[in-house]
């Protein structure tokens, strides 16, 4: 009997799905953050903690375990000397295939096929298969990269809130709710940022969007400057030879309908999800 088991591991969670050799889901395995950034010894423990409670939910022995290939997205495998060292990492299993959570993103989208994905979720980037060849644009990291992501919508809002509260521009409800967080006193805001990640920043992407929504005129300048880069990374995707493209990640139904209809039609619905790329690349012929 052969197993195959679908890891992906990225900056705020890692999730497993174990199946069998007809497909059947016998396992699900979760964890926190599993990137390269925490730390070689801690990204081990907590793929090993992932692997462990998938099997050990499907009430697999030992052997068994040994009969399981995975395929496994791990968020900044990149950075040199990442993937030497995932190599030496030893999960008793029969195999394991590494890539980088946004390869397994567009595999599972187009079911293994030539296509591309445009994340858009606290950061920003996209990831194209073109006759087989994988490569991406953008996503280099935030404030340099991320153009119309959801830490970019908080930084554009705490830009416009501090503004306000200095009177170089006027106050909005979208203002005065972001400074609402700290009490209206721009020395606390200022002491947020100094520790804010993008994370951190993104977590204003919700009050954002209801306030661009709600028809405020600040919010409504911030989402369309951030549509208007997410159609030229779409434009750019398909001037670099993807035949098909779909918008994925946490912001990308809110942020689709802002998106002119002419760039919605180019786009395609994800057949599958990361987790099924991650089943494909373990060898799962799907």
């Amino acid at each position: 009997m052969t197993y195959y088991l679908g890891i992906d591991a990225g900056g705020s969670h890692c999730r497993a799905r174990l199946i069998d050799a007809q497909g059947k889901v016998i396992g699900h395995g979760k964890s926190g953050a599993a990137n390269a950034r925490i730390g070689l010894d801690a990204l081990y423990g907590t793929l090993k903690e992932t692997v462990d409670q998938a099997v050990a939910e499907a009430g697999l022995s030992g052997e068994q375990r040994g009969m399981i290939h995975a395929g496994m997205g791990i968020a900044g495998i990149t950075r040199p000397g990442v993937r030497e060292a995932l190599d030496a990492f030893d999960f008793g299993l029969a195999s394991a295939a590494y890539a980088t959570d946004a390869q397994i993103a567009n595999l599972g989208a187009h079911a293994g096929a030539d296509g591309a994905i445009l994340i858009i979720g606290t950061g920003s980037a996209a990831q194209l298969r073109v006759n087989g060849e994988d490569f991406t644009i953008g996503g280099y990291g935030f404030p340099i990269s991320d153009e119309g992501s959801g830490a970019a919508l908080g930084l554009s809002a705490m830009r416009h809130a501090l503004r306000a509260l200095d009177g170089r521009t006027r106050k909005t409800e979208l203002s005065a709710a972001v400074t609402e967080r700290f009490e209206h006193d721009t020395a606390q805001a200022i002491a947020w940022m100094d520790q804010a990640t993008p994370r951190d920043y993104g977590t204003f992407a919700p009050l954002v969007m209801d306030y661009a929504e709600a028809d405020d005129a600040i919010a409504r300048s911030i989402v369309e400057d951030a549509a208007a880069h997410i159609e030229r990374f779409i434009e750019t995707i398909f001037e670099r030879g993807a035949s098909r493209c779909a918008l994925v990640g946490g912001l990308s139904a809110r942020m689709k309908p802002w998106l002119r209809a002419r760039t919605v039609e180019r786009l395609s619905e994800p057949v599958g999800d990361a987790l099924d790329g991650a089943l494909r690349l373990a060898g799962y012929p799907g």
